[in-house]
């Protein structure tokens, strides 16, 4: 299997599509509470009054953990909004405005639809790489405030590479880049790679039409990322930023 010759686990549908069906309560709630983990970055102030949800959390005692938005992923449009349709694939990267419509389409690349994502996970046919970005410390914080790196869940299994899908990279990042799909793919250019971050979200055609760049030549670009694979009934897993 594929997944064996290139040293990761094989895993199993924790719940298939035919268990959490796509808007019931509990589709909904998992879906809710797993975007909110995705898209909120964290804030601890001290000296604030405490409250009854922090005495679950590990902050110290006295403060309160207070959400703040990813600046470079903007929240997907609001409940109830027309969808959004692709847009024209353009000839280079994408260099701003990253959480808007992307194309249908990535010349080179295998574009998967949720459900062949599935199937490719739950065949352990390719290495999952996230491109989620990673919030940044925000600077000229208040004194006495502390920052908090934000948990990071993602598809069971899956590489996170943050900050990888921006339209240009600079020396440090591009060689981080190069080196870890260098180790998942072990050295292999066919090995098969699959892309994602989010719906609407450019950073991950980006990393994927970079990855082609490369010289890779088994790319997949999952579209709808961790939102798509929320729509199947699929959890998302904690997962730590690949060193």
């Amino acid at each position: 299997m594929v997944g064996a010759s290139l040293g990761y686990e094989p895993r199993r549908r924790l719940f298939p599509p035919d268990r959490i069906v796509p808007g019931s309560t509990l589709g909904r709630l998992a879906t809710a509470l797993c975007a909110i983990a995705l898209s909120l970055p964290t804030l601890v102030r001290a000296g604030a009054p405490a409250t009854a949800a922090d005495s679950a959390s590990t902050a110290p005692a006295g403060v309160v953990e207070v959400p703040a938005p990813h600046p470079d992923v903007p929240p997907a449009p609001a409940a109830g909004a027309a969808p959004s349709g692709p847009v024209e694939e353009p000839t280079g990267y994408r260099m701003d405005n990253f959480r808007t419509p992307v194309p249908a389409t990535l010349r080179g690349a295998r574009v998967l639809t949720n459900d062949e994502a599935a199937d490719v996970w739950n065949k352990d046919g390719a290495v999952f790489v996230d491109v989620y970005p990673q919030a940044p410390k925000p600077p000229n914080l208040p004194a006495g405030t502390f920052w908090r790196e934000p948990v990071h869940r993602s598809i069971e299994g899956a590489h996170w590479l943050p900050n990888v899908g921006y339209g240009a990279l600079s020396p440090t990042m591009d060689a981080y880049f190069r080196g870890a799909l260098e180790g998942l793919s072990r050295g292999k250019r066919d090995a098969p790679l699959v892309f994602f971050c989010l719906k609407d979200c450019w950073m991950s055609w980006n990393a994927a039409k970079r990855a082609l760049e490369y010289g890779y030549t088994n790319v997949m670009w999952f579209r709808d990322g961790t939102d798509g694979w929320q729509e199947l009934g699929y959890p998302l897993a904690e997962v730590k930023k690949l060193p």
